[in-house]
């Protein structure tokens, strides 16, 4: 028996043979495009700034693309095997072209993804993040490809199912209710440029304070100061109260907005022997002076009386370090600076220090604030003025001790 009529009185087999084949064409047209044609592929565009980018490359746009070819084959090929049920291959035809709507959308979600990795690149990124936006078509992608992946399976016009659409509107609402109110909010905060990514940001009410390091559709995602990530749902930053810290970097100062409490019952009068002793400082010469000019002229106006104009060394004090923050080398001039008396408290009579340092690094700022209170706690007793503290068992150890 001969090939021939050995495969005439088996159809089956000769059946089996064609689909065989159709799948190794495909099967050859994979492996040649991928091992062959991607290589000269890659080779052409490593002499280009797409090739030779690791970050564009990892999205596999090229490599996606390939797919399509061997299921069109698949597609195109199954009807000219002879014998072969029409519904078998209008199933397999249609696999094959569902497979092909679903590389295609994959790939134009890569191409999206490589969009916003260009766009990040670009200074004005920071301000104007897309991300929000890329998840959005890439859910409209997937969306339309879904649609058409369903009317090809069952090989019905995509017009068919939009047409149902319209009645399952209130249930697609209603699915993609987070989606609809977080690009609504996203859209807020592009349009009033309420956080940007490197923005610094304190919510209390979601334990965030950090940077941005993140805006997505759904969520910002900060990273804490302890290196700790917290991801905020995007609408509440719209609903909720939060502090950008934008403003103090943009102005390069940062403020020292501090107090210390002094014990009032180390306020008094200057005596003549602390006038003098103060005036030989010269950062207070020249206020000493002044001052003094203007007691005597209050003494020729009105006798000299217990309420009379006297100098104290808690307001001299404050003089004193008004003139040291104007001249500290780290200290805005041009700012805000004041040394002011708030209310006498329980706690002493607190001194506050409202200043702002010429720089916004954190570590500079904490050392330049020290600085100054180190200066603080040391000059005071050259004012003989003391600082308000609790009693400890220290303290209470050295009275017994004495008593």
């Amino acid at each position: 028996m001969t090939y021939r009529e050995y495969i005439s009185q088996n159809p089956e087999i000769e059946l089996v043979l064609q689909v065989s084949v159709l799948f190794g064409i495909a099967a050859v047209a994979n492996f040649i495009i991928k091992k062959l044609l991607l290589k000269i592929i890659y080779a052409a565009l490593s002499h280009t700034a797409f090739g030779n980018d690791k970050e564009l490359r990892r999205h596999k746009l090229i490599p996606r693309l390939t797919h399509i070819f061997p299921a069109a084959i698949i597609s195109s090929g199954i009807h000219s095997i002879q014998g072969l049920p029409s519904g078998v291959s209008t199933v397999i035809s249609n696999v094959a072209g569902a497979f092909i709507i679903l590389t295609i959308a994959m790939a134009i979600a890569s191409l999206l993804a490589i969009v916003d990795v260009v766009y990040h690149r670009r200074p004005e990124a920071r301000q104007k993040p897309i991300k929000g936006y890329i998840q959005v078509f890439k859910i409209a992608v997937f969306i339309v490809s879904a649609i058409l992946i369903v009317a090809t399976l069952f090989d019905k016009s995509p017009a068919i199912l939009l047409s149902g659409l319209g009645a399952m509107a209130a249930v697609l609402i209603l699915v993609f209710q987070d989606t609809l109110l977080s690009l609504v909010a996203g859209i807020q905060i592009s349009s009033n440029d309420m956080i940007r990514v490197g923005d610094w940001i304190e919510m209390p009410a979601q334990n965030a304070d950090g940077e941005v390091v993140e805006i997505a559709l759904h969520t910002v995602k900060v990273q804490n100061w302890d290196k700790t990530i917290t991801t905020i749902p995007i609408r509440r930053l719209v609903t909720d109260s939060f502090k950008n810290w934008r403003g103090m970097s943009e102005t390069g100062a940062r403020r020292i907005k501090r107090s210390i409490k002094i014990d009032q019952n180390t306020v008094r009068f200057l005596t003549l022997h602390d006038i003098e002793s103060l005036r030989a400082l010269e950062s207070l010469g020249t206020y000493m002076d002044a001052k003094m000019k203007e007691i005597e002229a209050s003494k020729t106006s009105r006798p000299s009386t217990l309420g009379g104009r006297k100098l104290t060394n808690i307001g001299t004090f404050r003089a004193y370090m008004r003139n040291y923050l104007q001249n500290h080398p780290r200290i805005r001039s041009d700012m805000t600076l004041i040394v002011r008396q708030m209310d006498p408290q329980h706690f002493g009579v607190p001194i506050e220090i409202y200043a702002f340092t010429n720089t916004t690094d954190w570590v500079e700022y904490e050392a330049i604030q020290s600085d100054i209170f180190d200066h603080i706690l040391s000059v005071l007793p050259e004012f003989n003025l003391g600082v308000f503290q609790d009693v400890g068992g220290n303290d209470i150890a050295r009275h017994a001790f004495k008593s």
